[in-house]
């Protein structure tokens, strides 16, 4: 069994380190276009359709079978249009707190209005800029100082039309068996929201005590998790 973790909004693939060490078997941390390995990328020409093609490049690159596919918060409008190019090589895909708004509708429009508010000023001239008060307080609620330090340390601008693009959840349709993991403690996608979204997906649902950063906040917990789903 092998794992794929795709990071969500204004993070790379460095953000998934705290999970590596407790994963067993081949693991691939992919960078979504603008950041990490792929950060030679103008991160405001950025759209959904760029971030699917890299993800299913890096996959066959590697030529990875038997994976489970992670899909962490913004990664729920990623995840899905990889799905049919994919679906030979998956054992199981796994939404973590992964936003999935209402076809034809956008991430913006799903989530919660106080957020979304925060969201749209940190928008401007395509690019997405949080600031480092803005990720503590949606994404540290329940990290110690040193987590919480080091999460910030990853935050990074993203596109904004990875925000404000409809989705294509047809996908969705493709026969992949998948978990939406519902996140407790969660202030940046709260559980009202994750419960539509859950809905959305269908398959099996999956609880951890933990906020946005479940990977940071309770590695081992995650890991034990993933390693149980299966086909």
């Amino acid at each position: 069994m092998a794992f794929v973790l795709v990071h969500g909004a204004g993070m790379g693939a460095a953000c998934w380190k705290p999970l590596l060490p407790e994963l067993d078997g081949p693991v691939l941390a992919v960078d979504l276009p603008g950041r990490g390995s792929r950060a030679s990328v103008d991160v405001s020409t950025v759209t959904l359709d760029d971030c699917a093609r890299a993800l299913i490049a890096d996959v066959e690159q590697a030529d990875l079978h038997d994976v489970v596919l992670v899909a962490h918060s913004f990664a729920g409008v990623v995840v899905p249009r990889v799905l049919p190019a994919l679906a030979g090589r998956l054992r199981h895909v796994v939404f973590l707190s992964a936003v999935v708004p209402p076809e034809g509708t956008s991430v913006l429009d799903q989530i919660d209005p106080a957020v979304r508010a925060a969201v749209e000023q940190s928008i401007s001239g395509g690019v997405y800029h949080q600031t480092r008060e803005g990720a503590e307080a949606m994404l540290c609620n329940d990290l110690d100082d040193e987590a919480t330090a080091w999460t910030l340390d990853q935050v990074t601008d993203d596109s904004a039309a990875l925000l404000t693009e409809v989705v294509d959840l047809s996908g969705l349709r493709t026969d992949v068996p998948r978990t939406y993991v519902r996140l407790t403690r969660d202030m940046c996608y709260p559980p009202q929201l994750q419960e539509p979204s859950a809905a959305r997906v269908g398959g099996n649902v999956a609880f951890l005590d933990s906020g946005h950063m479940a990977m940071v906040a309770v590695p081992g917990e995650l890991a034990a998790l993933l390693a149980t789903v299966h086909g």
